[in-house]
């Protein structure tokens, strides 16, 4: 299946560079999603639901009957201003391909071309579900991202496993992380308000300032991890927005404060929560007030064993033993988690590194991928659900 994919790396890289160069936002999706729709019909063969999700794509292939493997790629991108200086650049202001969804969406659409050769060889039994997800990266008036807007319009309906890959632009090309359990943390937000009457520079004395409240909560919230919660239980709390005041000589009547928090626990999940309020409450015990507001995000994911040991053999047969790096972890959200809670699956991290010692971190305005990653990728995916559908279960 890597010499196949191979075959089509060039097709893989043009796609890839083709959304690349035209990012869009969550459930904004409609030129990216009208190319897979076109891509899809140039493949043939393959049945095609758009406005998914709101602007979701699902293909199915198959012979009807037999099993049913979803593989999922998103296709959203993020608000921010590219400044890497490709050829291929984002020429949309404020929006960039800056997580790799790009490469994810291009990869599905050569997973597309491997596994239709496959069928029209009449090798497989069974049925293939794309899903071409938008809105990985934020959630709608009503909290939900993409995967639970497909779930809901049924797009797993019917599907026994789902599969999925996330580009790592820290990993080396040619290696992969996969491991069973834990795979993605929750994700909960919230915003807070530290509230006093504020006053003037020179007459602290005659006000309340929550900027000196915001001293001790800050310590509260920092607090959390390393003195409630049990260090047996991975857990973060970060802060990545303070904002008050406007003049030097008037002390500010609120802050803001926005942070995220991280967890894989249930338990230590809804203990964050309970801890961020008791972290605000400190405000009163000064002389002050707050409000908070959490925002629910996304459920831990979670790699079913069998499924991870499926991609563990397929990778093992292709490109080695060598190649699986188990030791890589982290406390990323995900939303394919919603859609490992309705059916077993699992998602790998594919190297993608670029080798010249710069460091492109995910979100950055400088992430890219070294593009070698993309075939492979696609040969992962196809060939882990071609066994799937051969009846190959002692190779996998």
């Amino acid at each position: 299946m890597l010499d196949k994919a191979n075959a089509i790396a060039s097709e893989i890289v043009r796609l890839r560079r083709d959304i690349h160069a035209h990012p869009e936002l969550a459930f904004q999706e409609v030129r990216t999603a009208q190319l897979v729709a076109e891509t899809l019909r140039e493949i043939g063969g393959i049945d095609i639901r758009t406005g998914v999700g709101k602007t979701g794509v699902v293909g199915h292939l198959g012979t009807g009957d037999g099993p049913t493997i979803g593989i999922r790629a998103d296709m959203d991108a993020l608000p921010i201003d590219e400044a890497t200086g490709l050829p291929f650049a984002s020429q949309n202001p404020g929006v960039m391909h800056a997580c790799g969804h790009d490469a994810h969406t291009a990869i599905l659409l050569g997973v597309a071309h491997l596994l239709k050769q496959e069928f029209a060889a009449g090798n497989l039994r069974g049925n293939v579900r794309f899903l071409f997800q938008p809105a990985e990266e934020a959630q709608d008036a009503e909290g939900l991202s993409g995967a639970p807007r497909m779930i809901n319009d049924g797009a797993l309906d019917g599907v026994d496993h789902v599969i999925a890959l996330h580009v790592d632009s820290g990993l080396p090309v040619g290696k992969i992380t996969i491991r069973e359990g834990a795979s993605s943390a929750a994700v909960d937000s919230f915003r807070g308000w530290i509230t006093g009457s504020g006053g003037h520079g020179a007459y602290p004395h005659l006000g309340t300032d929550p900027l000196w409240m915001l001293l001790p909560v800050m310590q509260a919230l920092h607090g959390i991890v390393a003195r409630r919660v049990n260090p047996m239980h991975p857990a973060v709390v970060s802060l990545g927005v303070v904002r008050g005041g406007t003049a030097s000589n008037v002390i500010p009547a609120e802050v803001y404060l926005e942070g995220t928090l991280r967890s894989f626990d249930p338990q230590v999940r809804e203990q964050l929560l309970v801890e961020v309020e008791r972290a605000f409450a400190v405000a009163r015990a000064v002389g002050g007030d707050y409000r908070l507001e959490i925002e629910r995000g996304y459920p831990a994911g979670h790699n079913d064993a069998t499924v991870s040991d499926w991609i563990s053999t397929t990778v093992t047969d292709l490109i080695g033993a060598d190649a699986i790096d188990r030791s890589r972890t982290g406390m990323g959200a995900e939303d394919f988690a919603y859609m490992t809670q309705k059916a077993p699956g699992a998602m790998f991290m594919l190297g993608a590194a670029i080798d010249d010692g710069v460091s492109r971190g995910h979100h950055t305005p400088i992430f890219d991928i070294d593009e070698r990653a993309l075939p492979i990728g696609a040969a992962i995916l196809a060939e882990t659900a071609r066994r799937y559908l051969a009846g190959n279960t002692n190779d996998l």
